[in-house]
């Protein structure tokens, strides 16, 4: 039997539906309107397409969208100072800083200048290290809504033996944090290129969640009958059928994963939609802390 297919745009249009409604209630009792301001540096492509995708979802839930589009030539101190600009200003409640930016600039450095209450990536060593204590902070968007798909499936993850295969900080590690809190309660067992044998572990997990960005990670015989899928990767490869000459796919193989697997995010249309989701998600609840 073929495995379900957990549809994140479905999950994505109903959560952006709570969203969208707790905007209007706290614009109604507060006056406030959410803010998010999302830094562009320089014009690659993916980027801009990005952020015209998380634009496009702000005016959606009726939040306030602030597009800042900066050279990739301007100077790393003048792009600090943009940030301390929307630090202190009450109408932004979100920063957001597209990744990558380009050669040159101190990646670390720029995230740590967001201030950690506006920070709804959720990527700032505030965060990050409330996060791993377990306190209240804005979790990792991604990482948030791959835990939000697995849930749809009904799983029960406490208990469970869910293997991470990627150690990547903006997946790999925090999805493992996540699927470990004692809210969620799963055994963790992370995988990446020191493994010697993936399978291994693969083929004792109910949940396995693929982000090493590459196609094929993960094939059927690497599975347990009946596990759940969460797939991440988004990859480009050749196919002569296509009219622009590729296809996307993840880093499962679909085909034999499907028939093993009791459950499996397709890629496209399964945890891309969710991850602007949640970023919307921490915006609103940015704007209703800041209107407290």
């Amino acid at each position: 039997m073929a495995a379900e297919l957990i549809d994140g745009k479905k999950l994505a249009a109903e959560t952006r539906a709570q969203i969208a409604a707790g905007v209007a209630a706290l614009k109604a009792e507060k006056g406030v309107t959410p803010g998010l301001a999302v830094i562009l540096v320089g014009d690659n492509p993916a980027s801009v397409s990005y952020v015209t995708a998380k634009e496009k979802a702000c005016v959606e839930a009726g939040m306030n969208s602030h597009e800042i589009r900066l050279s990739a030539d301007v100077a790393e101190a003048d792009l600090l100072a943009e940030i301390a600009r929307l630090n202190a200003d009450p109408a932004i409640h979100g920063i957001l800083v597209q990744l990558p930016l380009p050669k040159g600039f101190g990646e670390h450095k720029v995230i740590d200048a967001i201030a950690p209450e506006k920070d709804v990536d959720g990527f700032t060593p505030v965060n990050v290290g409330k996060m791993l204590i377990g306190e209240d902070c804005f979790l990792p968007c991604t990482p948030h809504g791959i835990v939000k798909l697995i849930e749809v499936t009904g799983m029960d993850l406490a208990g469970k033996h869910a293997v991470v295969i990627g150690r990547s900080n903006i997946v790999g590690k925090p999805v493992a944090v996540l699927l470990a809190r004692r809210n969620v309660n799963a055994t963790v067992t992370l995988c990446h290129t020191g493994t010697p044998d993936v399978g291994a572990f693969t083929r004792q997990a109910d949940v396995v969640v693929v982000a090493a960005g590459h196609p094929n990670t993960l094939t059927g015989d690497m599975l347990k009958p009946g596990a759940v899928v969460i797939d991440v990767g988004v990859n480009r490869v050749p196919d002569a059928t296509k009219p622009k000459g590729y296809r996307l796919c993840g880093d499962a193989d679909f085909a034999s994963c499907s028939a093993v697997a009791s459950a499996i995010t397709p890629v496209p249309g399964g945890v891309g939609p969710m991850t602007i989701t949640m970023l919307l998600w921490n915006t609103l609840e940015a704007a209703r802390r800041a209107a407290k």
